[in-house]
């Protein structure tokens, strides 16, 4: 098959998983082409299969915002056209959808299939912002199919949107040969020379990973255990929860690495992910975790119960209890026997249920659904 796909080439969830997924595909001889304002950040450009189409945004004076889903579908019927495309797969409803509904509409008489992946905010928040909420409830309605990540997402989408259609779930997935269990003891004892506890925490610091959260509860801990904590990833919230690292008076116990290549070896090296969002769609950091061997610490929301077993994978707990959270921590990183039966237990239920191998070719079947439809 020839597939576009279009994503935000951010440091996100969905970004990350509609590159794993183009890659993949095209690792199985499917040709991919990437469509977006950016290359996205995992994305290796150079490999077979595979090209980038840069959506280019004229700024003008008579514009206070540049009109970047107008420019975003003049190159997506652009793309379909001069490469002969089967079908375009959007990740993100909003502008994503939108554009791909107004790029089939130029390519008329021809029919050219659009498929559209929810991932969270684009419906808890964006699309169910009135302002946002008609067209996103269009664009779902008007794609040729409809995926989620997690079932709370489906539901969610029909009872936040009322989107009337159906929707399949189709779980975000991990590469689980680059995310395993790691030994990387020169990059652990650079971090923890004295053997302390290595708890993580891997997000883009949006206010709804509550990042300040974390903080405080790794504060807790390290009253109680000798502890580090690293804080991977950006954004705008990273100012407070530095802020509250020496406040704390952690500067020396907290380390912010900003965005970092091969996330699985740092999770891997680590104790304990910590993870209290305020709302999780999935929880794609949390299976990455589980993929590593590595124990975790999470709000129960949202589609994170499908994804970690409470007692299981490790815990889960009301969002903002952080005495809780902190609770749960520390059971896991003083009781040795514990901590390994839940790093085994997520391992094996994410080499079951969500590596690349499995969920690609749901994708797939997907798509053929879509192209063989009427």
């Amino acid at each position: 098959m020839k597939i576009g796909i279009t994503c935000y080439p951010t440091y996100g969830g969905s970004g990350i998983v509609a590159t794993e997924l183009g890659q993949g595909l095209a690792d199985r001889g499917h040709d991919i082409h990437f469509i977006s304002y950016a290359l996205p950040q995992r994305l290796n450009a150079a490999r077979a299969n595979i090209q980038f189409h840069e959506v280019a945004v004229t700024t003008y004076p008579l514009f206070d915002h540049a009109p970047y889903a107008l420019a975003l579908a003049a190159k997506m019927a652009e793309v379909a056209a001069g490469h002969n495309l089967d079908l375009l797969h959007c990740h993100y409803a909003i502008p994503h959808s939108v554009s791909a509904y107004l790029a089939r509409a130029m390519l008329l008489p021809r029919r050219l299939r659009t498929v559209t992946t929810l991932h969270g905010t684009d419906i808890t928040l964006v699309g169910a912002d009135r302002s946002y909420l008609p067209i996103t409830r269009f664009s779902i309605e008007q794609s040729d199919g409809v995926t989620a990540v997690s079932a709370y997402l489906a539901d969610a989408t029909h009872g936040m949107i009322g989107a009337d259609r159906e929707i399949e779930v189709i779980p975000n997935f991990v590469d689980c040969a680059a995310y395993a269990p790691a030994e990387l003891p020169a990059l652990r004892s650079h971090f923890a020379p004295g053997g302390e506890k290595l708890l993580i925490h891997v997000s883009n610091f949006r206010p709804v990973k509550r990042p300040v959260e974390v903080v405080r509860i790794f504060e807790q801990v390290a009253r109680e255990i000798p502890a580090k904590l690293l804080m991977v990833g950006d954004g705008p919230e990273r100012g407070r929860a530095e802020w509250a690292a020496r406040e704390a008076g952690l500067e020396r116990k907290v380390h912010f690495l900003g965005k970092q290549d091969s996330i699985g070896q740092w999770i891997g090296t680590s104790d304990l992910l910590l993870l209290p969002s305020l709302t999780e769609s999935f929880g794609l950091v949390a299976l990455e975790a589980m993929a590593c061997g590595v124990p975790v610490v999470a709000s129960r929301v949202g589609g994170l119960p499908e994804v970690v077993t409470d007692g299981e994978e490790g815990f889960l707990v009301e969002p903002g209890d952080i005495p809780g959270m902190a609770r749960r921590a520390l059971e896991i990183l003083t009781r040795e026997t514990l901590a390994e039966r839940m790093a085994q237990n997520g391992r094996r239920k994410a080499l079951e249920r969500f590596c690349a191998a499995r969920i690609i070719p749901m994708y797939e079947a997907h798509y053929l659904k879509v192209l063989e439809s009427a």
